[in-house]
């Protein structure tokens, strides 16, 4: 790492919170090197200036540093599973459940389990926290307002039963919207809450190092309720699920082992 972009990640750490130093360097460098080049900034001391004098070009990097790309129903066919096998599971003994959405963006994932759980499960009563680390998204996601491409993967009968079109944008029904509280979350500092039945990350982790992933891995695990579900991301096979307490229950589905 060189020194220049080391004390980059000491002051962005300083100022926001967030531990570059926990992301791939190669990848993370390269995309804050793209950035800061377009801005017109030689190195990054000079970038960091910037960003410490401009809200704008704060705001920018912290949507650069956080991949924020989301759709509704996104993998259809693990919707699917969640309907079919582990809603009908985790609620067996168990009228009220909690999900969290973890590194929610902009509000697709967490409105997707509403769809599902009130088109579904109406008799269930449900808390959904969906989180994120950056508060620009997490604005975006409480107005619930999304181009018709973020719904492209949604059954068009779910579409057309809680969107509303506005021009050339959709908005979410507001009954939807009341059942999902937002707040903002840093998934490498701040305490995770306990006793979830569901928690929900998918296509986050793949960008944080071995070493991160695993203190994410084991924090997720003790988020759980017993035989509670972990739903991760196409790319994010846990290839030794037992390590963090879990087991295989179905392709990215993995379910807390029983403590008695």
């Amino acid at each position: 790492m060189s020194d220049d972009y080391q004390l980059f990640t000491e002051k962005v750490y300083t100022k926001l919170g967030i531990d570059l130093q926990k992301y791939k360097e190669a990848q993370m460098k390269r995309r804050l090197t793209s950035l800061r080049e377009k801005r017109g900034y030689q190195d990054f001391t000079s970038y960091f200036n910037a960003i410490n004098q401009d809200i704008n070009l704060l705001h920018e990097l912290v949507d650069r540093i956080t991949i924020n790309v989301s759709e509704f129903y996104r993998n259809p066919k693990r919707w699917e599973v969640l309907r079919d096998t582990v809603i009908p599971l985790i609620k067996m003994n168990n009228q009220e459940l909690t999900i969290w959405s973890a590194a929610c963006s902009t509000g697709e994932e967490p409105y997707s389990i509403a769809i599902l759980l009130n088109e579904y499960f109406p008799e269930l009563n449900t808390k959904i926290l969906a989180t994120d680390i950056d508060e620009k998204v997490l604005a975006k996601a409480k107005k619930g307002i999304y181009v018709e491409q973020a719904l492209k993967e949604l059954p068009t009968n779910l579409k057309a039963k809680y969107f509303k079109q506005k021009g050339s944008q959709f908005e979410i029904d507001s009954a939807i919207k009341r059942k999902v509280i937002f707040k903002k979350h840093n998934l490498l500092e701040d305490k995770y809450p306990t006793q979830v039945d569901l928690i929900i990350c998918r296509n986050v982790l793949i960008y944080f190092t071995d070493y991160a992933k695993d203190t994410i891995y084991h924090n997720f695990s003790k988020a759980l309720a017993n035989n509670g579900i972990l739903f991760v991301g196409s790319t994010e096979q846990i290839f030794s699920p037992n390590k963090y307490g879990l087991t295989l229950l179905d392709t990215f589905f993995y379910q807390k082992i029983s403590q008695s």
